[in-house]
């Protein structure tokens, strides 16, 4: 049986704990789509893996601002040693 792109995104999300947005990267697709798959269509076609694929995005959701946080610190000490 072929899996559908919601439980194909939903595996390479567990397999890699990766970002939605580096997983729409891999699989050329748009944020929003990825986004509406995994959280929304995901859960009607196989709630077990929505289930483990949700705690990668609550942890993800968690984790963004200090991962910002640390881009814009990154971005500033680079312009510093330009400059």
């Amino acid at each position: 049986m072929t899996k559908s792109r919601p439980e194909i995104l939903g595996n390479y999300l567990l397999e890699n704990k990766s970002t939605i947005r580096q997983t729409a990267q891999v699989f050329s697709l748009s944020k929003s789509t990825v986004h509406i798959d995994v959280s929304k269509r995901l859960k009607k076609i196989n709630y077990p893996l929505f289930l483990e694929v949700k705690k990668i995005l609550d942890f993800n959701f968690k984790e963004r601002n200090k991962r910002g946080g640390y881009a814009t610190k990154i971005k500033y000490l680079k312009l510093k040693e330009k400059g």
